[in-house]
């Protein structure tokens, strides 16, 4: 996919406007109620590059992409009360070199030691008075390679954020130049205070928006009553479904544990192949995934002697448009049973493609967009109790995008694989697929305490996907 000098130039141009000056209610949300590591809206990004470049190169990246990205240099300044959402302001006292480290693994440079590290690094909370990102530059990879560890807090992005992102600031060529960047966009400086009059006057436009809302009601009543009942009725018998979760597994492997302790596993394959195995069942590469992540699960309880029925799952779908503004999140969580109770990989795919056509269909879908506002206005302890207890409802929590298509470099070396690790919000395992140059990307995260042999879970999880794949062939 060649892109043109005009068009990457206009790409890396927009992200001088990455994001809003307030976080959205979404992000809100996560900032208020994380308490790490338990529950904690903080991911890890493990970046694989073909070869080594040096510490020079990789400092003048940095510099050269916050110019073109000026959010990762502000940091989160909440009001002085909760009269609304927090606000970026940009940081005065920004370095560098606090965010960006350097280190060589001690062993063999295999990727389990890369995930061991990315993994201790994940459950350390990063600093909430600074940009909320750390990274870190890993050498000593087997075959000469080198990692890039990006720990970012979620009220940066989401997976098609991250697209975003990387789409536009990754070079196409490998002798790209860091010595010029445009220029970046002027923004102001938000103390406390100025984020709670924020607050105030962002509570006074809701009043209005509200009647509104209310006034255009009442023409729509006015001109179509019976179709707005109706209406009002389809969505509010939709709201138990949506909000209800699913009942909790049985198993006694997969029993909630502290999600202090995380673990990193990683899989990958051909995005082609699964496609076609995919295909095979009637479902979308999404559904192919999942099963195959189900698939593994049940291979786990047959080698620990026990079986396993359905399990319940969150899973986020994307609300985004293509007019919002790019960095933060746009998604809604769904809450269903996932299909791990069929043993046969096809009628996997095919149940589980049925089951998020039916969550999709919801009309009540969007109700915690709608209701996230008016908890962002209550103290963040209840607020963080009311989310921990309903995410705890689900075993496993799963998330896929398509990643950049087309071949990129990064500080003179090639871009060759992004494994996305997600936090564990009152979940016992997440898993995140995402593609790149046709390569699908999986980033495992579980709990230590209730996954305790981790390598025979990986082996597993590696099962699953190859029965997955076998459809295909």
């Amino acid at each position: 996919m060649a892109l043109s000098d005009e068009e990457i130039a206009r790409g890396r141009a927009e992200l001088a406007h990455w994001g809003e000056p307030e976080l959205n209610p979404l992000d809100a949300l996560m900032w208020r109620t994380e308490r790490p590591p338990a529950d904690s809206w903080t991911g890890v990004v493990v970046i694989v590059l073909g070869e080594t470049p040096t510490w020079e190169r990789i400092k003048a990246a940095h510099r050269w992409g916050i110019r073109l990205a000026p959010r990762f240099a502000e940091k989160v300044v909440e009001p002085l009360v909760p009269t609304g959402p927090p606000m970026w302001t940009t940081d005065e006292n920004f370095d560098l070199d606090y965010h960006l480290r350097r280190v060589r693994l001690p062993g063999e440079g295999t990727m389990a030691e890369l995930l061991e590290y990315a993994q201790a690094m994940a459950v350390t909370p990063l600093d909430r008075t600074r940009p909320p990102w750390a990274a870190v530059f890993v050498e000593g990879l087997e075959g000469g390679r080198a990692a890039y560890l990006l720990q970012a807090h979620h009220v940066l992005m989401d997976g098609a954020a991250a697209t975003q992102l990387f789409s536009r600031i990754l070079d196409r060529e490998p002798d790209q130049v860091y010595d010029v960047a445009p220029g970046t966009i002027e923004r102001p400086q938000v103390s406390r205070k100025d984020a709670t009059g924020h607050g105030l006057r962002w509570q006074a436009g809701a009043v209005g928006k509200v009647l509104r809302g209310g006034a255009k009601a009442v023409g729509q009543v006015a001109a179509d009553p019976v179709g707005v009942v109706r209406g009002a009725g389809s969505y509010l018998s939709s709201v138990p479904r949506v909000t209800t979760p699913p009942p909790r597994a049985e198993s006694e492997l997969l029993q909630p544990g502290p999600r202090t302790k995380w673990r990193f596993g990683s899989l990958e394959c051909d995005l082609g192949d699964l496609k076609r195995a995919a295909k095979s069942a009637n479902g979308t590469v999404n559904d192919a995934f999942v099963s195959a992540i189900l698939g593994g699960l049940r291979v786990y309880h047959d080698r620990h002697g026990t079986t396993l029925g359905d399990v319940p799952i969150s899973m986020p779908v994307s609300m985004r448009r293509d007019d919002d503004p790019m960095g933060g999140n746009r998604f809604t969580g769904a809450f269903f049973s996932a299909p791990s109770g069929l043993a046969d990989p096809a009628d996997r795919i095919r149940a589980m493609h049925e089951r998020v056509l039916k969550v999709r269909e919801e009309p009540a879908l969007d109700i915690m967009n709608k209701v996230t506002p008016l908890m962002n206005l209550a103290p963040s302890p209840l607020v963080a109790a009311a989310i921990s207890g309903l995410n705890a409802g689900a075993t496993l929590t799963t998330s896929s995008w398509q990643g950049v298509p087309f071949r990129t470099y990064w500080a003179g070396v090639p871009f060759e694989r992004m494994f996305v690790f997600g936090p564990l919000p009152g979940t016992s395992m997440c898993a995140a697929l995402c593609t790149h140059e046709g390569i699908c990307c999986i980033g495992v995260n579980v709990d230590g305490d209730v996954f305790p042999d981790t390598d025979v879970l990986w082996e597993c999880l590696q099962e699953g996907l190859d029965q997955v794949l076998a459809l295909g062939r």
